[in-house]
């Protein structure tokens, strides 16, 4: 069940924590294949992919990006699916932007991350769960198992996403989108010559109408890049 839904200007999101970053690392030594990355993103890196997301914060809607629709998301705001949330780098920014409105699940395989994020963000519905089984997911919690997100974003790594292979998540997160929605994956810049880097590029532009990159986020250890798939294809 969805948070009850207070006034979106009462809805306060609490700053970034550096002890969860040092648990983040701590469930890398501890289960690295549930955690996936060593150290969470920066609050740099978690601007650039909420502006992906929702648009630059103080900025009209630009094409492409979701405005605010009342089905799936109440409260007059989208429905943001987060992949991967990891301790809450890119949670705590997509919250904070969204101030209430919508719905915000943040899946985490992770248990020990789920539970925390949840402590952190009640606003939130944190799904500690595998993101192989999203359709699932969304259908229990009343949300359409396609077609009714309107943002996804993605934390994962190749190792969950499995770009360009028979059983690709790519396709199912697609399907969940809705016909103008966005999905929002990062990846680092030293990695974008390898081999599953350019089959997640060139799956996204197979399966959506838009595919942009950013420039490096240099702030960021290490360094990374944004891709924005907007429009998705239908078969």
């Amino acid at each position: 069940m969805p948070p009850d839904p207070a006034d979106p200007a009462r809805v306060e999101v609490p700053t970034r924590d550096w002890r969860d970053d040092a648990r983040f690392a701590a469930q890398f030594v501890r289960a690295p294949v549930a955690t996936a990355s060593v150290w969470p993103s920066s609050s740099a890196l978690a601007r650039a992919v909420a502006d992906a997301a929702l648009g630059p914060e103080g900025a009209p809607p630009a094409d492409g990006v979701p405005s605010p629709r009342p089905p799936g998301g109440g409260a007059g705001g989208p429905v943001v699916v987060e992949l991967g949330a990891g301790s809450g780098a890119f949670t705590h920014e997509l919250a904070r932007r969204l101030g209430g409105r919508g719905r915000h699940l943040a899946v985490e395989l992770n248990p020990a991350l789920a539970h925390r994020l949840a402590e952190r963000l009640p606003a939130v519905e944190v799904v500690p769960a595998d993101v192989a089984e999203l359709p699932t997911l969304l259908a229990v919690r009343g949300l359409p198992s396609t077609g009714g997100v309107d943002v996804v974003v993605s934390g994962l790594g190749w190792s969950a996403t499995r770009p360009g292979r028979d059983d690709s998540l790519l396709p199912v997160v697609a399907s969940t989108l809705a016909r103008g929605g966005v999905l929002v994956q990062f990846g680092y810049t030293f990695t974008r010559w390898a081999a599953p880097a350019r089959a997640l590029e060139r799956e996204l532009r197979e399966l959506f109408g838009e595919v942009t990159t950013t420039p490096t986020v240099w702030r960021n250890l290490p360094p990374a890049i944004v891709h924005r798939a907007a429009h998705p294809a239908r078969t």
